[in-house]
């Protein structure tokens, strides 16, 4: 069934929903205060402050929309992993919340020490030792304020050793970062901690997706008396009507442009048309509970479905003027708490995530209750035919990211299969005192000529996976999760070797350039192998570049290719080989007397050679060293 209680469904009693709701709008109107503190015996709330003036949201960056990239060295998580796309963020409010963390900063600290504020970090420690429920929670711009404070949260303290629950809830609060914020959340598997609740005339949480230069001269009559609440004046403005029609055209553009994307259009008029005009980059994430005013409430996760309903469920009646629906647009800016305390207990909340798997796009094979609760959905939201085939269609584009996700699941036996294969090779070539790397090389066995139709299938087959990570056509938690990581490190280190050798073999280096260095821009590295070594760099919380072991074998080919740069390159791979025969990612077939490795050691000046280890694994084949099969 669709429908169900709404607090069951958000993980929140209606009381603790209730004094969030009352709290984040006392501390929105207090004056001075960054943040107030509710405390008792269950849980603790933080309710945020935003910025007092909306025409302050887009300032900062020169940019129309007020968005910059997120600062990483406080939010790692905020990325994309593999495409290295680093999440966009309203730079106002990043700003904001950047006041509250002290300057000295180290990510190592747990979330409380991270505050300048000594009396919020004191509160914050109290509450996560006494095991307390912590809520963050924001109203209009403090919403943004409590989500980045979440985060960090979240990215201090969550994980095995998880100290407190939290929950991050906002009251018509705008949208705070772009596509890949979102992303890297739900990745994360962080997004169930948001609930975002949003009046169905409220116009605040619509409001970024307009540049502001099409709405501050209306702003500058509206604002005034929004921030006063004496609202009645904007009823007889034309510049509430103007401020409303111009957020609403940039919605609805931002709304198709989407979701003829995930239709799959190819107009070329589509990409033409965005060309010309700025669309917002903000996008939403979490759950949202839509409130239509009349006792009415939806809940739903999907993404794409929750920015087509902010433009949908707020279109015109026919029956109501155009002045009279963009005052409510701001009015019901103000009514979160009434509609809050007016439904505590409410049975009859529609599930929109459950609903979106059941709509048809016809009524056949539909029961009466569920095209009873499409038409209240219909009805409540005033939502058109068009509506409803872009939510088919963003409910479409979610399910074909899962069928793809089963689709290369499908495929783990055969991966695991080859793998093992190549493994028996690497083997194989040990036994025949010929390393694994110059054995595929010389390709003067049988055995050579088939790892090499090996190392074609598995090409293919990573290669369509990244792909469709490049398109953002997966589950977006398909990067964090373990068994693909562990799979794509396993995948890497027995096939790069192999892809850096025939490379080598067939001297395209001389058209190319080194492996590892980009000529004219290229970079001959595959993406299937930094994607996948930016997989466990990420998991194990190193810095880019530090699981190079796979590329062992391009660094020592271009090394022995070009010599002028050698005192100082040599002297970092010497260093970086000990550390991998440590860790026992280099084996004893590299120290066979005829290895390429071995053969350009031998040449170097005795000052580069200089270092009793590595001295020893040459002088002794690397007898003590692990064998391929250990």
């Amino acid at each position: 069934m669709a429908r169900r209680n709404l607090f069951v469904s958000i993980g929140m009693e209606p009381d603790l929903v209730n004094k969030s709701c009352s709290l984040a709008r006392k501390a929105q109107s207090t004056p001075n205060r960054s943040y107030l503190f509710d405390n008792t015996s269950r849980y603790a709330i933080f309710a945020f402050r935003g910025s007092a003036t909306i025409h302050e949201w887009y300032a900062g960056t020169g940019k129309p929309f007020g968005n910059t990239s997120v600062d990483l060295k406080l939010f790692r998580c905020l990325k994309s992993i593999g495409n290295d796309e680093v999440a966009g963020v309203n730079f106002k409010f990043f700003e904001q919340f950047r006041g509250l963390i002290k300057e000295d900063y180290r990510l190592s600290d747990p979330f409380e020490d991270l505050l300048k504020d000594p009396q919020l970090g004191k509160e914050v420690r109290q509450a996560v030792s006494q095991k307390k429920k912590v809520v963050f929670t924001g109203f209009s711009s403090g919403g943004p304020i409590a989500i980045l404070a979440t985060i960090l949260f979240l990215q201090q303290n969550l994980g095995p050793a998880s100290l407190s629950p939290l929950t991050c809830v906002t009251f018509g609060s705008p949208l705070v970062g772009n596509q890949i914020f979102g992303h890297a959340l739900r990745r994360e598997n962080w997004a169930q901690y948001f609930v975002h609740f949003v009046m169905k005339y409220d116009i605040i949480p619509r409001i970024l997706l307009s540049p502001l230069s099409s709405i501050k001269g209306n702003l500058h009559t509206v604002l005034p008396s929004f921030n006063s609440n004496q609202l009645e004046p904007i009823a007889i403005s034309q510049d509430a009507s103007s401020s409303f029609y111009d957020i609403m055209r940039n919605a609805s553009a931002l709304a198709s442009h989407t979701a003829c994307n995930y239709m799959g259009c190819t107009n070329s008029l589509l990409q033409t048309i965005s060309s010309f005009i700025e669309l917002s980059p903000y996008r939403p994430f979490g759950t949202y509970v839509f409130c239509t005013g009349r006792g009415k409430m939806f809940t739903i996760k999907n993404p794409d479905a929750i920015l087509q309903l902010l433009f949908y469920s707020l279109q015109l009646d026919n029956r109501e003027a155009v002045t009279n629906i963009a005052c409510r647009s701001f009015k019901d800016h103000l009514q979160y708490e009434f509609e809050i305390s007016g439904n505590t207990g409410n049975e009859d909340v529609i599930d929109l995530e459950h609903l979106l798997l059941q709509l048809p796009l016809s009524s056949t094979g539909t029961n009466n209750a569920e095209m009873g609760s499409i038409q209240t959905v219909i009805n409540e939201l005033g939502l058109s035919t068009r509506a409803m085939l872009c939510l088919t269609a963003a409910r479409e584009s979610e399910e074909q990211k899962q069928r793809n996700q089963k689709k290369i699941d499908g495929n783990r036996d055969k991966i695991e299969k080859e793998l093992e294969a190549l493994q028996n090779y690497r083997i194989k070539c040990e036994g025949r005192r010929v390393g694994y790397y110059d054995a595929f090389k010389l390709q003067q066995a049988e055995e050579d000529f088939k790892a090499n139709v090996t190392r074609l299938e598995l090409a293919g087959i990573w290669d369509e996976i990244i792909e469709m990570l490049k398109r953002y056509e997966l589950p977006d938690s398909f990067e964090g999760r373990k068994d693909w990581v562990d799979l794509g490190t396993k995948f890497r280190r027995l096939m790069e070797p192999l892809d850096i050798a025939n490379y080598y073999r067939h001297s395209k280096d001389e058209d190319t350039g080194a492996y590892m260095r980009p000529d004219e821009g290229r970079q001959p590295r595959p993406k299937r192998y930094r994607f996948t070594q930016k997989w466990l760099e990420y998991a194990d919380c190193k810095p880019a570049g530090f699981y190079l072991e796979s590329c062992f074998w391009a660094e020592v080919e271009d090394l022995r290719i070009h010599t002028s740069d050698q005192n100082n390159r040599v002297p970092r791979l010497k260093e970086n080989v000990l550390r991998w025969v440590q860790d026992r990612l280099i084996r004893r077939d590299v120290f066979f007397k005829e290895t390429t490795f071995v053969k350009w050691w031998e040449k170097l000046p005795r000052g580069l050679r200089d270092g009793v280890e590595i001295a020893a694994y040459v002088s002794e084949e690397g007898m003590h060293l692990p064998s391929c099969a250990d």
